[in-house]
């Protein structure tokens, strides 16, 4: 057995251990944790990666949350499920629940990838949680995967019914900035990848033309957000 082949077998079982299910498949759950960088660097052509079990992940993933928070909140209207459900379904919520069951350390990642903190990158932790799902759902049926959910984003769900868990870090910012006088700041989306179903945008923020801070998301404005609580963050504390 190779080295690879040995790690891959390795991460599979520390994995099952970590979530407490057994993949009948492991050939699944590998794809799951197997980043495109990997399989690009190994140059293997059957050597598939995570990008399309996520896609299915995703869709399961926004079933079970959708379910769930219809059938728990039965007088909240649509408008405001759509919005709890946004503030579940989000990048840094899904990169918390990786970083939760330490799946950062588990991935399969190139050494380009690996050298620039892949393992720590927020949009690489939330898209190989939603391809764990997909794998979960692959193996075990939406049952399954609806009840891995549920135990891991509990805390996630609870903390959104009570209005903790979104922050407007850009009001936050701009009530921080303007104690100093008139600032200017700017938002830029400066890169967008993957398809249309599923983009990433990269949005870098400026105060008074320096750049302070960047941040990515599903879209624009959770991009804008956490640009903005990165520049916060960088702030020097009052």
């Amino acid at each position: 057995m190779s080295n690879n082949s040995k790690n891959e077998t390795n991460n599979i079982s520390i994995l099952e251990e970590r979530i407490n299910y057994v993949f009948k498949d492991k050939s699944t759950v590998l794809t799951a944790i197997t980043h495109s960088s990997y399989a690009n660097e190994k140059k293997a052509g059957k050597l598939k990666y995570n990008e399309r079990i996520e896609f299915l992940g995703d869709s399961v993933l926004s079933l079970t949350i959708s379910e769930h928070l219809y059938n728990m909140y039965p007088d909240l209207p649509e408008g405001e499920l759509t919005v709890t459900r946004s503030k579940i379904v989000c990048e840094n919520s899904l990169s918390r629940c990786a970083s939760d069951i330490d799946l950062g350390e588990l991935l399969l990642l190139g050494k380009g990838e690996e050298l620039s903190g892949g393992r720590r990158k927020s949009s690489i932790l939330s898209d190989a949680f939603e391809a764990l799902i997909g794998a979960i759902y692959i193996d075990g049926g939406f049952e399954t995967a609806k009840a891995f959910i549920l135990k891991n984003m509990e805390s996630i769900i609870k903390s959104s019914m009570q209005g903790k868990l979104f922050y407007d870090y850009k009001t936050q910012l701009q009530e921080k900035i303007q104690q100093k006088g008139e600032q200017q700041i700017t938002y830029t989306v400066i890169e967008e990848r993957g398809p249309d179903h599923n983009k990433t945008f990269v949005t870098q923020i400026k105060i008074n033309n320096i750049v302070c801070g960047q941040g990515s998301g599903r879209s624009k404005k959770e991009s804008e957000q956490n640009a903005a609580k990165d520049a916060l963050d960088k702030l020097p504390a009052q």
